[in-house]
């Protein structure tokens, strides 16, 4: 039996085993091997219906009587509710709502001010001290270029330097002066999955606070904030989560941190008493000091009728990581048979362990290479210069699909 044969039979025996299999029927999908959740997840078949209901009923019918009767006004504390244990939280610490950029910010300021307030002892909880000033944020080289420049802005913005450094030079970069660190959980170009509890735990040694970027992570694998000590934590809704383009994005504050959390963006709705409509600004207590303005009801409602996927029977986050891992390996054994040597290179590490859920390939002329893929019906993305990405979502992205996009992305390079 040839090579092609034999992985296309091993893919559909995968498939046939698969116990999320069932899922994909949740989604609507058609004939385009889609390898692209990475960058906007596919639509849940039951959404539409949900949001003509907002519309309709809740906006038309309802209308104000809404925010009380539908619940609108605290959707982004009960949607944070159930976003929490997809990235190892406790209820009562995440929120939604604002953009992934505007919870970088607020959340990368409120660490520098804790840190500042601290005077020396930063995550570790202790009371006030006498070490030196915090007067230095770390960033990750290697981010994704937006946490990049609101790092820039939020070090002007307190008065600190920003060092750019890579996740694995960030124990040799922490120092006394180390107000915050901003990282990612997993590198959005080669999918690298960086080492969040040895992260966290040097951060917190140099009485520092960190804050975890999770655009790439949530939904695809075990995150652990509550079990690490992460201080804060924001990421997106419209990736592996599946909310829609422009889905509003989620900012996680510790409890322990929650009193002290002070927010560059102190907002109507994120005020003890919202419609007292005082002069003074007081925060309210918990997670709620995370909110800023009117929430963007639309958009939130669709994320949490899409987040009933992970209701269905089987589906968790180590169901999910399971495949995830499944999924890519069975990808670069495909791309190792089909793919001519030296045609492609993989930047994605091999270990588990320092895996996300994408396969970022080098490519001499990958933004053309992945032009003609979509043509073919293989949808992933390019990232400059060279690197082809293939997202997969394990809710909706079966072995065969892989097998598929391997063997075109061969003819493909063959011309």
């Amino acid at each position: 039996m040839s090579e092609p044969m034999s992985l296309l039979g091993e893919a559909e025996k995968l498939d046939a085993a698969d116990r999320l299999a069932a899922v994909r029927e949740r989604f609507v999908l058609d004939d385009v091997t889609y390898l692209d959740g990475n960058s906007l997840g596919a639509l849940p078949a039951h959404v539409p219906a949900r949001v003509e209901d907002v519309v309709r009923r809740q906006w038309g019918e309802l209308r104000i009587r809404s925010w009380e009767e539908s619940g609108w006004w605290t959707a982004p504390e009960r949607i944070g509710d159930r976003i929490a244990p997809l990235v190892g939280a406790a209820a009562g610490q995440v929120v939604v709502g604002d953009s992934t950029s505007v919870n970088v910010f607020k959340a990368l300021v409120a660490a520098v001010r804790m840190a500042q307030e601290d005077g020396g002892t930063g995550g570790t909880g202790g009371t006030s001290g006498a070490g030196p000033v915090r007067d230095e944020i770390l960033v990750d080289a290697t981010t994704f270029p937006t946490d990049g420049y609101i790092a820039e802005s939020a070090a002007r913005m307190t008065g600190c330097a920003l060092r750019p450094v890579t996740p694995a030079e960030v124990p040799g970069a922490l120092g006394d002066r180390t107000a915050a660190v901003l990282l990612n959980h997993v590198d959005y170009r080669t999918g690298r999955l960086h080492d969040l509890p040895a992260l966290t735990a040097a951060v917190h040694a140099a009485g520092a606070y960190v804050v975890w970027d999770l655009c790439h992570s949530a939904g695809a694998l075990p995150v652990g904030l509550d079990e690490h000590g992460v201080d804060l934590a924001v990421g997106c809704t419209y990736k592996y989560l599946n909310g829609g383009p422009g889905s509003p994005a989620y900012l996680y504050v510790r409890r322990d941190l929650q009193p002290r959390f002070d927010s560059p963006l102190p907002g109507w709705n994120s005020h003890a008493e919202p419609f007292g409509m005082r002069p003074a600004y007081a925060p309210a207590s918990g997670a709620v000091r995370g909110r800023v303005g009117t929430p963007d009801i639309l958009s939130l409602l669709a994320l949490e009728a899409a987040l009933d996927v992970w209701d269905e029977e089987g589906v968790s986050v180590a169901a999910v990581r399971a495949k995830s891992l499944a999924l890519t390996d069975f990808f670069l054994r495909c791309v190792g048979a089909y793919v001519p040597d030296g045609r492609v290179e993989s930047v994605t590490p091999a270990a588990h362990a320092e895996r996300g859920s994408q396969v970022a390939l080098r490519c001499d002329d990958a933004g053309e290479v992945m032009k003609r893929l979509i043509e073919r019906g293989v949808v992933g993305d390019y990232r400059a210069p060279d690197v082809l990405r293939f997202g997969f979502t394990p809710l909706y992205v079966g072995f065969a699909d892989v097998e598929r996009a391997a063997r075109v992305l061969a003819r493909t390079l063959a011309g």
